[in-house]
C-alpha cells in the first residue's frame, strides 16, 4: 500500500521507524507541523518528528493548515491508500481523508474510550491507575471517536513517570500499528465501536497542574509527581519563597500539618501521612537528590513548605 505518514511529537518516532523498517508498503510521504518558536530565545525549531524525518532523509509536507486547498492538491497527487496519524497536531477534514481508499488510521496511547483527549499517560498516572494500553482507531469527525482495529493493554509501573510511560507505549503502539496495517493489507480488520457511555474525556495540561497541594493524600502527591514529569513539572515553595521543583519522593508514615517538614531531611507531612522528597531542583539549577541540596541549605524540622 502507499501510505502517508502524518505526525508531529516523539510519540509518533518509534511508528514511523517501524513503518520504514517493515518495508512491506511504500511510504509515500510524510506530513508534520511548521517550525514553532522554543525556548527562551524564541527560535523556530522543528517538532521531534520532523527532524527525525529529514535526518532520515524523509521528505516532509508542513501545511499550516492541512486542509487547505493546495494541501490537499498535493496529498491527492500522491495516490495514498492510506493515512497513518501518530500525535499529529492537527484537525484532519473528511476532504483529505477521502484521498485514500483505506482513509486514516490514529494511534491513541490509552485504553479508548477511556482518557479521549491530551495527555492521556499523564492523567492515567495523576489518577493512580495501574493498567493503560494503546489503541489502534480509525479517524473520525470527532476527536479519538473512531472505531477500535486493535488494542494491547500495559501496565503502570509504580516507579513510572509520564516519560518512562510514553517511550514503553511508543514502543508498543509501533508494534500494534504495523499489525493493523497487516489487517487492513489483507483484508482481515476488525472493527468495534466505542461505547459513548463509556467515555472519560481528560483536558490538556496547564502549568498550574504541577502546584503541589500538601493537603492531599500523600499517594496522590507522588502520582502527580510521577505524572507531572517532564512537563510541567511539580513545584513548591521553600520558606523563603523560592520555588523548588520535587522529581521524585516516596510515602512514609508521618502525622503534621500539611507542608511541614518533620525532620531536618525534607520529609514533608500530607493529609494523611508523609512524603520523602528523593530528587528536587532548586531554581536556577540542575535536578539533584536532595541530600545534596540540604548540604549547602538546611531545612530544619517545623519548617513549612508551601
Amino acid at each position: 500500500m502507499r501510505i502517508i505518514f502524518m505526525g508531529s511529537a516523539e510519540l509518533a518516532i518509534p511508528s514511523l521507524q517501524a513503518l520504514l523498517g517493515s518495508r512491506k508498503d511504500e511510504l509515500v510521504g510524510v506530513v508534520s507541523q511548521p517550525d514553532r518558536p522554543a525556548g527562551r530565545k524564541r527560535v523556530p525549531t522543528p517538532c521531534p518528528l520532523k527532524a527525525f524525518a529529514e535526518e532520515a532523509g524523509l521528505p516532509v509536507m508542513i501545511p499550516e493548515k492541512i486542509g487547505d486547498p493546495d494541501s490537499v492538491e498535493f496529498l491527492a497527487a500522491l495516490k495514498p491508500d492510506l493515512f497513518v496519524v501518530v500525535a499529529y497536531g492537527q484537525y484532519i477534514p473528511t476532504r483529505v481523508i477521502d484521498l485514500a481508499p483505506h482513509k486514516a488510521i490514529n494511534l491513541h496511547p490509552s485504553l479508548l474510550p477511556n482518557y479521549r483527549g491530551s495527555a492521556p499517560i499523564q492523567w492515567a498516572i495523576a489518577n493512580g491507575d495501574t493498567i493503560t494500553g494503546v489503541s489502534i482507531i480509525t479517524v473520525a469527525h470527532k476527536m479519538d471517536a473512531g472505531d477500535i482495529l486493535r488494542q494491547e493493554t500495559h501496565p503502570i509501573a509504580d516507579n513510572d513517570t509520564s516519560l518512562s510511560l510514553h517511550n514503553k507505549l511508543a514502543k508498543t503502539g509501533a508494534k500494534l500499528l504495523l499489525e493493523t496495517i497487516d489487517d487492513i493489507r489483507t483484508g482481515t480488520v476488525s472493527r468495534t465501536a466505542q461505547d459513548e457511555g463509556q467515555v472519560v474525556e481528560i483536558r490538556k495540561l496547564v502549568k498550574e497542574d504541577g502546584e503541589i497541594d500538601w493537603a492531599q493524600p500523600a499517594a496522590t502527591i507522588r502520582n502527580r509527581i510521577r505524572a507531572f514529569d517532564p512537563w510541567p513539572g511539580s513545584t513548591c515553595k521553600l520558606p523563603t519563597g523560592e520555588i523548588l521543583k520535587v522529581w521524585c519522593a516516596e510515602r512514609v508514615e508521618g502525622n503534621g500539618n500539611p507542608g511541614e517538614l518533620l525532620d531536618d531531611q525534607l520529609l514533608v507531612a500530607t493529609s494523611d501521612a508523609a512524603l520523602r522528597l528523593i530528587e528536587i531542583q532548586p531554581a536556577g539549577k540542575k535536578r539533584m537528590p536532595a541530600a545534596s541540596f540540604l548540604n549547602g541549605h538546611p531545612l530544619p524540622a517545623g519548617s513549612l513548605l508551601g
